[in-house]
């Protein structure tokens, strides 16, 4: 049987997060009273600079289990990822033990976070993968579209995939919605269909949080 990932692991790595983003930034939360309160859930966050994750992690108000690709577990890091609870997922294949951990982590009421996208880009939910559809149709968890819009083309950044310190980083929580159709279906079309409802939500949570804080 395959172990969950800790959500006391998690809980502390939102303490850790809330720390560092707030030490090292300036984020500006808006909308987290949309999150449901209680039950699974799934945050959608576009991925543009290295800090999306952790800054989700530290500003949302629940403790947040992060689908991360194997390659950033290095060193010591490994065991301190998986001590704040988050998934290991191997990219190159199939990885059942971390779908298996994400829908236990969804089951068990917990929220899971995930880049659509797959690898940090251009951050406007472009191109999207179908594991997200998959996760939300099969657990039937609404979406929770999350908008991180830092400061990423000014001057002034020490490390490219990074805001400037001390920048503004704007996260933006957006209305829950649900990902399938309601018949329950789990085929490949469905799940395509589901990815182009979700695709839709996203951009234009976007394209709305852009407005709101005039990024």
């Amino acid at each position: 049987m395959t172990e969950l990932p800790s959500a006391r692991g998690a809980e502390v790595g939102r303490r850790i997060g809330v720390g560092l983003m707030y030490g090292l930034w300036k984020p500006r939360v808006l909308g987290a009273w949309r999150v449901p309160a209680s039950g699974p859930v799934i945050f959608a966050v576009n991925h543009s600079h290295n800090i999306d994750g952790p800054m989700v992690m530290g500003v949302a108000p629940r403790p947040t289990h992060f689908l991360i690709k194997k390659e950033a577990f290095i060193g010591p890091l490994d065991p301190f990822l998986l001590g704040i609870g988050q998934v290991k997922v191997d990219r190159t294949t199939t990885d059942r033990t971390a779908i298996t951990q994400a829908l236990g982590i969804l089951a068990e009421g917990g929220v899971l976070g995930i880049f659509p996208e797959g690898t940090r880009g251009e951050g406007d939910f472009a191109s999207l993968r179908a594991g997200l559809a998959y996760f939300a149709v099969r657990s039937g968890a609404p979406i929770v579209p999350v908008a991180v819009l830092g400061s990423s083309d000014k001057p002034g950044r020490l490390i490219k995939a990074l805001p400037p310190l001390r920048s503004r980083v704007d996260v933006v929580f957006g209305e829950p919605f649900e990902a399938g159709d309601g018949s329950g279906r789990r085929t490949r079309k469905a799940l395509d269909e589901a990815t182009g409802r979700i695709q839709k939500q996203l951009a234009a949570h976007l394209e709305n949080a852009r407005r709101l804080t005039g990024r």
